[in-house]
């Protein structure tokens, strides 16, 4: 008897095309691939349009800084912009390093005609703040900020585009000026700012948003510009109003900063795949959640679950919100026969402990599930016992405007020579004393309960 290595003719599969919107970068390429066309292309696919290119210059790069840059032919460039604009329905562009005032001409000739919303991200000013162009590129470059249906100049490059070298103008000043100049909308980045608080400033003919943020204190910030400007490009392409592109894309922006990739000998670069990655985790989350409740069942914690009941928390890898965590609905509360949960696990269902978890997550970020237990005689003497750092705070200590969550595990983990694995507290009027128990892993977590419930046995704990 023969076995077939292959299907046979008639036993192929069809094919099931995908469509995407079409983007397009027309950038320098970076060696390195933390910046320019390399995280231009990253984040186009990661919002999910089909990303396409135009080289405008070639550099020898790395995490460290640029040793070499060549720039493209215009003709080159021209050459591959007529055979993207001829074969691809392009819903929306970029531009990003453009490097000489002829390239720079010869893009603006290239989509002067173009029905496509364009994003033009004036690489002109180095972080270290040496200039990227000489006058006669800059030149050209605010002529083709009036083809721009958003212009996104950190706060440098607006000073060099509206022409304020001694004076710097406010990020409102120079986002009108850049209207003036003939862009429809300008987006003043903050980034490089100083300040614990990052504000990017849309100006557009209807008025001006801030988007503020919190800063995020890293230097690997390499591709952080590229990274918003193309996820604004792509969010146009999807159709997306202006408004809504550059929030989302400034929240996406902020994301990609606070889990950068280690890569290279230098600081790292932002990860542009980083929501895509997330996301990706999501459905495992919900059943490793789920696994932990099952097995606290099957331990039957019932010492251990709360007047107000117990949860169990666990985050995506890269959460930043509530409804990005992953807990039972309703807790799980103690029966005649043991404990079960209320109802299911989902996202977004539990608010106190989430939080709780997210605040660590700002000092710890490889903490992702977290419960609570009671805080009784024994426990507490298993808190005692516990081989991992305890820390305690008091509820009364409370400042009346603060989220409790928040700032208690900004109080614990400021002051912890190690970031702790158990947080207590004694309670307050009206609040019952407890214990959080935070880890890295579901084992992490269901080990330091367990221990929690031996002890709670021990001492005769109903």
């Amino acid at each position: 008897m023969t076995s077939e290595t292959g299907p046979r003719f008639d036993d192929r599969r069809r094919p099931a095309p995908v469509s995407f919107p079409v983007s397009l970068t027309i950038a320098g390429s970076d060696s390195g691939g933390g910046a320019g066309i390399q995280a231009d292309l990253r984040a186009m696919a990661a919002h999910e349009t089909f990303p396409t290119s135009v080289v405008t210059s070639v550099t020898a790069q790395h995490t460290r800084g640029v040793e070499r840059s060549t720039a493209l032919a215009p003709d080159d460039v021209r050459a591959q912009y007529e055979a993207v604009a001829d074969d691809f329905a392009v819903g929306a562009a970029k531009t990003g390093m453009l490097g000489t005032a002829d390239v720079v001409r010869t893009v603006r000739a290239c989509v002067a005609e173009a029905t496509f919303p364009l994003v033009v991200d004036p690489v002109m000013v180095a972080t270290s703040g040496d200039r990227l162009l000489d006058p006669a590129g800059e030149r050209a470059c605010e002529e083709l900020v009036g083809e721009a249906t958003l212009v996104t100049p950190n706060r440098d490059e607006a000073a060099v585009l509206v022409g304020s070298d001694s004076t710097e103008p406010t990020p409102r000043e120079a986002g009108e000026r850049l209207l003036e100049m003939g862009a429809e909308a300008a987006l003043v980045t903050g980034g490089h700012g100083d300040g614990d608080t990052v504000r990017d400033v849309l100006v557009t003919d209807a008025g001006v948003r801030a988007f503020a943020h919190p800063r995020i204190d890293t230097a690997a910030t390499h591709g952080s510009g590229c990274s918003l400007s193309a996820a604004i490009t792509a969010n146009l392409a999807r159709g997306e109003d202006l408004e809504t592109a550059v929030a989302e894309a400034v929240s996406f922006a902020s994301r990609a900063v606070r889990y950068p990739l280690d890569v290279g000998g230098g600081p790292g670069v932002v990860h542009p795949l980083v929501e895509v990655r997330n996301d990706a985790e999501a459905q495992s989350t919900v059943a490793t959640v789920r696994g932990l409740v099952d097995q606290f069942v099957a331990m039957d914690v019932g010492p251990l679950v709360a007047e107000v009941g117990m949860n169990v928390v666990g985050a995506t890898p890269y959460a930043e919100a509530i409804d990005e965590t992953a807990a039972v609905e309703g807790r799980i509360t103690r029966t005649l026969d043991g404990v079960e949960p209320n109802r299911g696990v989902r996202f977004g269902a539990s608010s106190h402990l989430a939080r709780f978890l997210l605040a660590a997550r700002e000092h710890d970020p490889g903490l992702r599930f977290a419960t609570n237990c009671r805080l009784t005689a024994s426990t507490r003497r298993g808190l005692e016992r516990l081989d991992a750092p305890v820390a305690w705070f008091d509820r009364t200590a409370e400042p009346d405007e603060a989220s409790t969550m928040d700032w208690a595990a900004d109080r614990v983990f400021d002051r912890a020579d190690e970031p702790p694995r158990a947080v207590a507290d004694e309670g307050a009027v009206g609040k019952e004393p407890m214990i959080r128990v935070v880890g890295g892993t579901p084992a992490e977590v269901e080990s330091l309960v367990e221990h929690l419930l031996d002890e709670a046995a021990a001492g005769g704990e109903p």
